[in-house]
């Protein structure tokens, strides 16, 4: 089987279910596990490189209203691989190629490939789109081994949290310039972990939201995860913006969003792991190194 994944959590996925070999083609922003890196890239965004957050949501915002796609598809170069499977989504029109275009662009295909489209907006649809996708390809009981043990992770971390004395009130940005409160699979997250979303709503979209509202939900924890980023890239963005984010919590954390939080797949357990970490450093180990900073904005 060939398959051409155009969503980098579904690249993690196919790659944690043994399906590596299988892949022929990816996203320009495919970068896990780094052997996808050497894929073929299918696509590219139409926004240039190098904007400010502000003038990304604004451009982002423009596009948008005008009908226009945020990434383009390689429509030859997609042909010349001859996928037997193309996995796509509709969760977010900013994260991916658009799924009509997809759809249109496959239906011209000699190779007549499936087009599977992940929809994710919690984590327990994170984890059965983890199923869905084996079962496209064949493999189920390696999804149920993937799964199992990504549940145990998961259940490790909650009954730890439970022995906690508080859950402090937290708040996820999912970006700063303007702020946009994390929705989707986060809070869910945030509430495994030991903590409290005081303004995410479980299943429900990311939300563009005023600092006013933010100041006042009062959290104790913000966790700063601006979609695309990496750690020190969010902690970057954070201090350029430390007199807002100062006077909202006594503790700010900068995380790895791509790796962790923005992409619906198998290290979202990994991301539970570390939100515990950061909420109860003497009842959840940290996973790692390198995942998350606390940022000093005195």
């Amino acid at each position: 089987m060939k398959i051409a994944s155009l969503v980098p959590s579904a690249t993690e996925s196919l790659f944690a279910l043994g399906l590596g070999s299988c892949v022929v083609g990816v996203t320009h922003e495919c970068d896990y596990p780094p052997e996808a890196q050497a894929l073929p890239q299918l696509t590219r965004s139409v926004l240039p490189p190098g904007l400010p957050p502000h003038e990304v949501d604004q451009r982002v915002a423009a596009t948008l209203e005008h009908g226009q796609p945020i990434y383009e598809l390689d429509a030859a170069l997609l042909a010349a691989l001859q996928p037997d499977l193309i996995v796509t989504q509709e969760v977010c029109t900013v994260c991916a190629v658009s799924y009509d275009d997809v759809l249109a662009v496959a239906a011209r295909l000699e190779s007549r490939p499936r087009v599977l489209a992940l929809d994710p907006s919690t984590l327990g649809e994170a984890f059965a789109d983890i199923r869905r996708l084996a079962e496209a390809c064949g493999v189920e009981e390696r999804a149920d081994e993937l799964l199992e043990a990504l549940g145990r992770r998961v259940e490790a971390v909650e009954r730890a949290a439970a022995e906690a004395s508080d859950k402090p009130r937290v708040v996820a940005l999912e970006w700063l310039d303007p702020p946009w409160i994390a929705g989707h699979w986060v809070p869910q997250m945030i509430a495994l972990a030991g903590g409290e979303d005081v303004l995410g709503m479980p299943g429900e979209p990311s939300r563009r939201a005023s600092w006013e509202e933010v100041r006042a939900a009062r959290p104790e924890v913000v966790v700063v995860m601006p979609c695309g980023y990496r750690v020190e890239e969010a902690g970057s963005e954070a201090l350029r913006l430390r007199d807002r984010l100062e006077a909202l919590a006594a503790r700010v954390f900068a995380v790895d969003a791509s790796a962790y939080f923005s992409r619906p797949g198998p290290r979202l357990a990994e991301g539970i792991e570390l939100i515990g970490h950061l909420l109860h450093p003497h009842l959840i180990a940290s996973p790692g190194r390198g995942r998350a900073v606390e940022l000093d904005l005195g």
